[in-house]
């Protein structure tokens, strides 16, 4: 029985793309790279973070601090973050049906609790941790030691290669959703254990395993 679902929170409950967008943009003098249209993101869709990072030219030097400064400025706009549609319902009725929900995001805990506050959801998630952009299977791995849970019986939902990549490394099972960053047609060549285009699907998955 799959007990426990981690979520990826920017791209895979939170729609943040536009703004994070807008905010690099904009902090893009600062640090040495450039801008990229909503035409390039498209194309960067496509491409796994260490491929971005490098077309980007961001110094990956400069890479950590650029992270801290774009949660800070994250933070002045967590007030417009929206939950993609049908994520709320979704979480609800998986609580509700007995599973152990958390959040494991390279994004910050202060934007994370700020953004499920104002959707009523402070509740719901029995962990939230914040990890670096690449080290989320160290953070996995962390708390599954901790917990002292069966890999088996956990899920990861995310919107990136990246996520993939971190649950193989934990032996966790990855959901890949096609409604965030990197492009369905990408995910898909990376081979997740499933690959879906809406919320509810996750309910049907769950459903279709025994796990509920």
């Amino acid at each position: 029985m799959t007990k426990v679902i981690i979520f990826d929170f920017d791209g895979t409950l939170a729609d943040t793309i536009d703004i994070l967008l807008s905010i690099t943009n904009r902090l893009s003098a600062e640090f040495g790279f450039k801008p990229a249209t909503k035409e390039e993101v498209a194309q960067l869709s496509n491409l796994t973070s260490w491929q971005i990072l490098k077309y980007s030219g961001i110094s990956l030097f400069k890479f950590p601090l650029l992270i801290r400064k774009l949660r800070a400025e994250l933070r002045s706009e967590i007030s417009d973050v929206q939950l993609f549609p049908g994520i709320k319902e979704v979480l609800l009725e998986l609580k509700k049906r007995g599973f152990q929900l958390g959040i494991i995001t390279s994004n910050s805990r202060e934007n994370v609790l700020a953004a499920l506050e104002n959707n009523n959801l402070q509740d719901i998630f029995t962990f939230i941790y914040s990890g670096s952009t690449f080290g989320k299977h160290k953070v996995i791995n962390k708390w599954l030691k901790k917990e002292k849970i069966n890999p088996k019986e956990v899920f990861y939902v995310g919107d990136e290669i990246r996520d993939i990549d971190a649950a193989r490394k934990t032996g966790i099972k990855i959901i890949a959703v096609g409604w965030g960053f990197n492009s369905q047609e990408v995910l898909a060549l990376h081979h997740p254990d499933f690959l879906i285009e809406r919320p509810q699907q996750l309910i049907e998955i769950m459903s279709n395993l025994g796990g509920v």
